[in-house]
C-alpha cells in the first residue's frame, strides 16, 4: 500500500526557520534507511505557506489566494510518499523518524487511493489511461 506521510507545520517552520546541521544529518540517515528498505518513493520539505498560493474552485470560477494561511497546525511542512505492507509498518517507520521540528511536532499518515478502490466507476478505458500515465511518469 502507498501512504503519504506528512510533517505538520509549526510556528517555527511557518516562520522559515531552517533545520540545524544535526537535524539535516539525522534526517539524511533516516531517508537512507527508508531508501535501503525499498519504502521511499519520494519526499521533500516545503517552504512556508507565505510563499505559497491556493486556488479556490466554485463551479467554473477560480480564485487565487496568497499565503500565508491561517491554522498553522493544519498546514504541511514536508512529505514522503512510501510503499509499505500496511499501516502498522508505516507507523513503525514514523516512530523511528527524528523529530522534524525543534519542539513538539506531528506527522500524519494517510493511505493513497489505489485503482481498485474506485470500483465500478473505474472503466477499462480509465484504467488504461491511468496505466499509460503511470508508465510515462515512472520512466523506463
Amino acid at each position: 500500500m502507498r501512504v503519504m506521510v506528512m510533517v505538520k507545520a509549526t510556528k517555527d517552520s511557518e516562520a522559515g526557520a531552517m533545520p540545524t546541521t544535526e537535524l539535516l544529518e539525522s534526517m539524511g540517515r533516516y531517508n537512507e534507511e527508508l531508501a535501503k528498505a525499498g519504502i521511499l518513493l519520494a519526499g521533500e520539505g516545503l517552504k512556508p505557506s507565505s510563499q505559497g498560493k491556493r486556488v479556490a474552485f466554485d463551479g467554473p470560477g477560480r480564485t487565487v489566494i496568497d499565503g500565508p494561511f491561517a491554522e498553522t497546525r493544519e498546514l504541511v511542512a514536508g512529505f514522503w510518499l512510501w510503499e509499505v505492507k500496511d499501516m502498522a509498518e508505516a507507523v513503525e517507520w514514523v516512530k523511528r523518524c527524528p523529530n522534524p521540528m525543534p519542539g513538539p511536532s506531528e506527522i500524519e499518515i494517510r493511505p493513497v487511493y489505489e485503482m481498485a478502490d474506485f470500483g465500478d466507476a473505474l472503466t477499462p478505458e480509465i484504467a488504461e489511461q491511468e496505466r499509460l500515465l503511470r508508465a510515462k511518469i515512472s520512466g523506463p
